[in-house]
């Protein structure tokens, strides 16, 4: 079978641990596993679509985010809810642009670059999105080692050690099929759920500021300090794996291969990133206004450590459960992310290389490269050295960011490669602004982070 043919047949992977695919990017055999009911209301062939989308939301609210939401709410109280709400807008956009690239040309984002691009971008497309999937493993293990320690008292060092069982985890649910992966992340989000809803409540906001606080402000442009934690929420939300991941996984549905069946497939699974995504924003917000209305309102303004901010919750809010429901949340999003970070490294090492490893190979070796820095810190320097380290995962996903977005902005407005569902100008030119504004934010944050 020819790589370039788009075909959407399942191919069976190989059993030796490292071969070469003639099909790069199935994700293990798993594309075109999900079956997709022909005819039928639009509500039940929703049904089949809806699940990608959440693992591709995990990525908007992992640990990594936890820092620059806290900062923002006991800072700033409410008012840089209207930056999260804007940069969810911008991930909306994206995270349809990655749907359809998959779904109209069969391609993952990864493979189009190998195969669009010139040959001299390929390895250092390759390597950048490499670096982009340690960064997010990085910002994962180190979000669990403080979750195990605030729930159970485990030490940090031993915490980040014990996160790298997971690959046990995300192996044993592989087997069982692509539903059964999304089955076991709406579960996580339903613990994250309830977990924030018990915490909001808690805190009982006040909820006028709460809506004014999504509405644009003067202050955050002429606000140096506003300025800098707005680019950091922006730089932070919209992450480069998920392009390459959502590109992916998309195409776990079989769905038929004419331009009407492809164009209701891309239809649908727009819909369901829509739907996750408004829901990564409602967990994102919860966070910042838990800390606005906990922090912020009790005169803590300084408070950005994830284990200060879960010390502070039980005498501000005057309840025991507070505390454990926070370390809760915060265990259930880095698990999660265990599973989203292990399925783009598959598909950025497939796409790229055409290598494709055991999966079990793939998780230790990249479990490695992210565990061993942050066992290290933990153990020299304790918890503020990991925050110090998470900030430094951010920087590396936003270094990254621009050569994941454009490609992917130019693929899906060519004609030549998506005929007919090449995305529409408008969309094409929203995209556009929305690729030059990250740029031009993330390389703020990223020259603020060089100079000090």
């Amino acid at each position: 079978m020819d790589p370039r043919s788009g075909s959407r047949g399942p191919v069976a992977l190989s059993a030796a641990a490292v071969g070469v695919s003639d099909s790069p990017g199935d994700l293990g055999g798993l594309r075109g596993t999900v079956a997709i009911r022909s005819g039928g209301s639009v509500f039940r062939r929703l049904l089949a679509f809806l699940g990608p989308g959440y693992l591709v939301a995990v990525g908007y609210m992992d640990p990594g985010n936890w820092a620059t939401s806290l900062a923002a709410g006991s800072q700033f109280g409410y008012q840089l809810l209207f930056v999260a709400l804007l940069a969810n807008c911008m991930a909306i956009v994206l995270q349809a642009l990655a749907i359809r690239l998959g779904i109209a040309s069969g391609r993952d984002l990864a493979r189009a670059c190998r195969e669009f691009l010139p040959k001299g971008w390929n390895v250092p497309l390759w390597l950048m999105a490499e670096g982009a999937i340690i960064a997010t493993d990085l910002a994962e293990v180190i979000g669990t080692a403080i979750g195990l320690e605030l729930l159970f008292g485990i030490p940090l060092a031993w915490g980040v050690l014990i996160t790298s069982l997971d690959v046990v985890m995300v192996l044993a649910l592989q087997r069982f099929g692509f539903r059964k992966i999304e089955a076991f992340i709406v579960a996580l989000l339903a613990v994250i759920t309830v977990c924030f809803v018990g915490q909001i409540v808690l805190a009982d906001p006040d909820w006028g500021g709460v809506m004014r606080g999504f509405l644009p402000s003067p202050e955050l442009v002429s606000d140096p300090n506003r300025l800098y934690l707005a680019l950091g929420i922006l730089g932070a939300t919209v992450m480069p794996h998920n392009l390459y991941l959502h590109s992916a996984i998309v195409q776990t549905r079989a769905y038929g291969p004419s331009v009407e069946q492809r164009r209701d497939a891309i239809r649908l699974a727009t819909w369901d990133s829509t739907f996750a995504l408004v829901f990564a924003l409602g967990i994102n917000a919860s966070i910042l206004i838990l800390a606005a209305a906990t922090f912020h309102a009790g005169g803590r303004l300084d408070v950005t450590e994830l284990g200060e901010a879960h010390g502070l919750l039980m005498p501000l809010l005057g309840a025991s459960i507070a505390p454990s429901l926070f370390a809760v949340a915060l265990i259930a999003c880095g698990l999660n992310s265990t599973v989203t970070a292990t399925l783009a490294g598959q598909t950025v090492m497939e796409g790229f290389v055409r290598l494709r490893f055991s999966p079990w190979i793939r998780r230790l070796v990249t479990r490695a490269l992210a565990i061993v820095p942050a066992a290290a810190v933990t153990i020299m320097v304790g918890e503020k050295g990991t925050a110090e380290l998470l900030i430094l995962s951010q920087v590396i996903l936003s270094l990254q960011l621009p050569f994941a977005v454009v490609p992917l902005v130019w693929f899906t407005a060519d004609r030549r490669r998506l005929g007919e569902l090449a995305a529409p100008r408008g969309l094409t030119a929203v995209a556009v602004v929305i690729a030059a504004t990250i740029i031009v934010l993330n390389g703020v944050m990223t020259w603020s982070f060089v100079v000090g």
